[in-house]
């Protein structure tokens, strides 16, 4: 069984936040945001190779400064200036931004995957340096055997601070961060074991990160998935490349930063499992550069959205027996404009649909559009039908302005709603799932609103006859008048007594 992992019940990477969050002062959320994770990635390292390096002290052959000895384990080699230790032994001097500055500087050096990805701008003048030291005291001084292995709880530490970052941000978080219990929803649900996982948007990684931790707790091995992933942004992608190496995620996210659309940096990739979460309704995305790309099998995508640019664009990348799990805005799954009808109904015909849910409302700290699930594959278990599930009412708010899916109660039982489909066993429920022939959905002009489709819940017959009930709702309706009228006549009251009249 897998366990919950909801941010309302996080206790110690929510301590960890507070204490960080002193840090911040006067910088921005974005500025911060690469302080706080670049410390945490360098503690991360730092203790990985300490472990390591103490093991071969005892073994006595002298091998603890010998590069092979850590790299062929894929723990990072960190040189002695750029040790934990002397960071933290600089903490309180006005050196230490510096110190950990060229503490980054080396550990690239050393490690070519890292190159060009570590923050070094802690030595900037407005980072406060008496801050910055309390918080690499904070990072010194946690005691990793109380709360789980190293690699856990900063890992759990990252992901935390990444959703914090994401909440601080508002509407600019969109591009790198997806709310944890979207991804596993997609993740539950595509069940990714083995194969290469893919991600064209993939944000700070949090689909990879998801899938990873699906597989250790199926019991699986990690080795047997091959990840790849692209993003334009290039503080994100950096931010990506930490939050992946991190969790021991071996991964190739391109040469660099770039455009998915026009710089593709896996052109022959096929994936056995794609899952993204691109941005919403982007405009402006470069469609009349891209008129004649073979991408475009089901039809030339809309300039003013790129929604369905991004679905084909998926498409084109799975394999034969592929699946896609995908964040959309829910115009993707009615729109007429821009040849987008056309577009969905020729993906609808070639039978590539496999589910849709429709999501409830304030899952994200970035937008209030409302958005949908798309489940595509090529090999689907139930040919020539769709799943629908309305998932609207699901979830549980766990501040004024952000719902959680539950892991229980919600997404597995989302994840059991697609297994019980696949199998041929799923019993329709009104108001929740309902299954639709291509046919069914071609007499909807193809338009995949699940609400069409699952119809509206049967409410409970209360037992209290017809007529008896209304007469009793009528009175309570007359009794409530009266006291309206009351408080009207003490209003008035009240403001005659002041001079004024209404």
């Amino acid at each position: 069984m897998a366990k919950k992992n909801n941010t309302a019940e996080i206790g110690f990477e929510k301590e960890i936040w507070k204490a960080a969050d002193l840090l911040r002062g006067n910088l921005d959320a974005s500025e911060y945001k690469s302080v706080v994770l670049g410390l945490i990635f360098l503690k991360y390292i730092s203790d990985r190779f300490e472990t390591k390096y103490k093991e071969l002290v005892e073994e006595g052959d002298g091998f603890e400064e010998d590069k092979d000895e850590y790299t062929s384990e894929n723990i990072f080699f960190v040189p002695q200036e750029a040790r934990w230790s002397v960071v933290a032994e600089a903490a309180h001097t006005p050196e230490i931004g510096t110190v950990i500055d060229n503490a980054m500087r080396l550990i690239e050096k050393e490690n070519p995957r890292l190159k060009g990805i570590l923050p070094k701008n802690f030595a900037r003048p407005e980072l406060d340096k008496r801050r910055l030291g309390d918080v690499v005291d904070l990072f010194t001084n946690i005691q990793m055997k109380e709360h789980g292995d190293t690699k856990d709880i900063l890992g759990r530490t990252y992901e935390y601070c990444l959703s914090k970052f994401a909440e601080a941000e508002g509407k600019l978080a969109g591009e790198f961060y997806t709310p944890a219990c979207i991804v596993r929803t997609l993740v539950e649900v595509l069940q990714p074991f083995s194969g290469r996982v893919y991600d064209p948007c993939c944000g700070s990684g949090g689909m990879f990160v998801q899938s990873a931790r699906f597989i250790s707790e199926h019991q699986g091995n990690l080795n047997n998935i091959s990840v790849f992933g692209q993003d334009s942004n290039p503080t994100t992608w950096k931010m990506a490349q930490m939050n992946l190496a991190i969790r021991g995620i071996e991964a190739d996210l391109g040469k660099f930063a770039a455009d998915t659309f026009f710089d593709d940096q896996h052109p022959t990739l096929k994936a056995d499992y794609i899952l993204a979460n691109p941005p919403f309704n982007l405009s402006d995305w470069g469609a009349d550069k891209l008129q004649e790309d073979s991408r475009w099998r089901y039809g030339i995508p809309p300039a003013g959205n790129a929604n369905f640019a991004w679905l084909q664009h998926m498409i084109y990348h799975l394999s034969p027996r592929g699946r896609i799990g995908m964040v959309l805005a829910n115009g993707s799954l009615s729109s007429q404009s821009g040849g987008e009808g056309t577009i969905r109904e020729n993906i609808v015909k070639a039978d590539l649909v496999e589910g849709i849910v429709a999501m409830p409302s304030q899952l994200f700290y970035t937008t209030g559009i409302p958005v949908s699930l798309w489940f595509l594959n090529r090999a689907k278990k139930q040919p020539g039908k769709i799943l629908f599930v309305d998932a609207r009412q699901m979830g549980t708010m766990v501040t004024r302005k952000l719902r959680e899916l539950d892991e229980e109660k919600d997404i597995q039982r989302i994840a059991r709603t697609f297994e019980a489909f696949e199998a041929g066993t799923l019993d329709p429920e009104k108001g929740y799932c309902a299954v639709a022939t291509l046919d069914d959905v071609a007499k909807q002009d193809y338009i995949l609103t699940p609400g069409r489709y699952v119809g509206i819940a049967e409410t409970e017959d209360d037992g209290e006859p017809f007529q008896k009930k209304m007469a009793r709702l009528t009175s309570e309706l007359s009794e409530m008048f009266e006291k309206s009228h009351q408080l009207e006549d003490e209003i008035r009251k009240q403001l005659g007594s002041i001079g004024f009249k209404i």
